[in-house]
């Protein structure tokens, strides 16, 4: 079993060091930390460090981060990076949230960060579908509002993560109220592919 570290931060500053301080003292040699010094408009799998060490991780590995929202952009994109390494057999620990899968406590905490996850879901669902009825009554008669890239990329998370539940993508194109064409316009133009990629 290896301990494999893993680093974010907007800026290659002090809060990078830190990090890598507490992954060190961890136990985390400095060989096997991946870092990503990026904005937060990137998911998970778009971050050349998280490819890298998702790669490199392998079955029996434990992740090391320093708080668990360095996984991911959001909730989503988190519970999405968690769900993608237990289901190769890789393990998460986070040294300040003293998250654990192994223990009763940390599955407890991935617990409620799916809960969480889920409520987050739906109140991005709730707020994409109010934007379409106010451009249509402020007279849009087809389309809706140019999403930002924060947007997009949350709606991706959320029909990879309705995919990876076993729904087509065209149930996963509707749920974010995008057509499955518009899903994969938007899934090519990311960098997002597997499970997305898959038919159905």
């Amino acid at each position: 079993m290896r301990l494999l570290g893993y680093t974010r931060g907007s800026t290659a500053g002090q809060d990078a060091q830190l990090q890598l301080d507490a992954l060190v003292g961890a136990g985390v040699q400095k060989r096997d930390v991946f870092s990503d010094v990026t904005s937060g408009s990137k998911t998970a799998k778009q971050r050349p460090g998280m490819k890298r060490l998702f790669d490199y991780a392998e079955h029996g590995d434990t992740v090391v981060v320093w708080r668990i929202d360095r996984l991911g952009r959001s909730l989503l994109d988190v519970l999405a990076t968690v769900n993608h390494l237990r289901d190769r057999g890789v393990k998460i620990s986070s040294i300040s949230d003293n998250i654990d899968p192994e223990t009763s406590s940390g599955r407890m905490m991935l617990g409620m960060l799916a809960t969480l996850a889920e409520y987050e879901r739906e109140l991005i669902t709730e707020r994409v579908n109010a934007g379409i009825v106010a451009a249509k009554l402020n007279g849009a008669k087809f389309g809706r509002p140019p999403l930002d890239p924060d947007e997009i990329a949350e709606m991706l998370a959320i029909a990879e993560d309705a995919r990876a539940k076993g729904r087509t993508a065209e149930d996963a194109a509707r749920l974010v109220g995008w057509s499955r064409a518009t899903l994969y316009r938007h899934r090519q133009a990311s960098g997002t592919h597997a499970i997305l990629a898959e038919p159905g």
